[in-house]
Formats: structure tokens, sequence, C-alpha cells
């Protein structure tokens, strides 16, 4: 059960993880393999045999050190999110071959605060570093190819938030996504 699951159209079954605090900020880890470039929320593969919701709290565990019991699963995408990955990103030697991740979105709410953060769950840490920000920031924060599913799950799960009202969108809101790709959602 460590296969990752790659659909016939390429792209891999992934949750992401969206990590809030009672006063509405999120939480985003900065990307380790990356040598410290770029922000983002906690996210991985699907195995096979594993369900979304499984794969969310063993991502959560094993990117950020937290576990079911420190958060209350608020809710989720309805659907699966998709973005492809640029011709650079992919790797041609891997097969599967993997053009993108198709992703289902969990809204997650810490139990209690402070949390402690522990990024050494795994041998190859995804992150390195760690803050908190404003609900909107991660579609500014997080790599260009992602923002518009970063938008998408934002999005659909804000009223879950935030059910007397969602915070304003910024003013950068945007032009940062007008830059570049576009997701498709099945």
């Amino acid at each position: 059960m460590d296969r990752d699951i790659i659909d016939s159209n390429g792209f891999r079954a992934n949750v992401g993880i969206v990590l809030m605090r009672q006063c509405g900020d999120v939480f985003l880890g900065r990307r380790a393999r990356a040598g410290g470039r770029g922000w983002q929320f906690p996210q991985g593969g699907i195995r096979e045999g594993e369900d979304p919701e499984e794969a969310v709290f063993r991502e959560l565990h094993e990117e950020v050190g937290l576990a079911a019991g420190d958060v209350e699963l608020i809710g989720r995408t309805a659907r699966w999110l998709r973005y492809r990955l640029p011709s650079r990103f992919v790797r041609r030697n891997s097969q599967p071959l993997c053009i993108g991740q198709k992703q289902r979105w969990f809204l997650l709410r810490l139990r209690r605060e402070p949390a402690t953060f522990d990024f050494t769950g795994t041998e190859e840490p995804e992150f390195d570093e760690w803050r908190w920000a404003q609900f909107w920031e991660p579609v500014r924060e997080v790599i260009y190819f992602k923002r518009k599913v970063y938008q998408r799950a934002l999005t659909e799960l804000a009223p879950l938030a935030f059910p007397t009202g969602q915070p304003a969108l910024p003013h950068w809101w945007d032009e940062v996504l007008r830059e570049r790709s576009q997701p498709q959602a099945d």
C-alpha cells in the first residue's frame, strides 16, 4: 500500500490540506526540497487502497506532525481539482507518466492552540519552516501553476471556514490569478 495512484490521463490522485486556526489564519509551509523557495499547504499522494480522508490524516502526520485528534474536519471540495505540471517538472522517465495532479482539498481546524509542528515524520521533510497567513494569501505565495487550484479550493471552502461571512478578497487577487495556468475539474 505504498504506490501512488496515477489515473489513465496521467494525473496523480492527491489530497490538499487547508489547516486553519480559530482566528481564520491558515498554515503555510516553506518547501524544504525547493531550496527554501516556495510556500504551500500540506499535500500528498493517495496510495493504493487508501481513501482520501485516510490520506489527509496520514499526510497531516507525515508533513507537520499532527494527529487526527489535533484537528476537526470542517469540509472538503466536492470534486477533484486538477493542474498540469509545466513540462520541465514532468519526470519523463517515470512510469506511469504523471503530467499533473488531481486533488481533493480538505479544510481542517486546529482544536487547540498553540500547535506544535514537527517536520521530521519522513526521511525527506516537505517543509523546513512555517508561518500563519491570512486566508487568501496562499494564492499569491504558491508556485504559479498551482494558483488557480488554490483559488478554487479556498473559494469553495471559504463558506465553511467563515459561515458568518468570508474575508474580502485582497487588492492583488485578479492580477495574481491572471498569471499562467488553468486548472481542470472533473
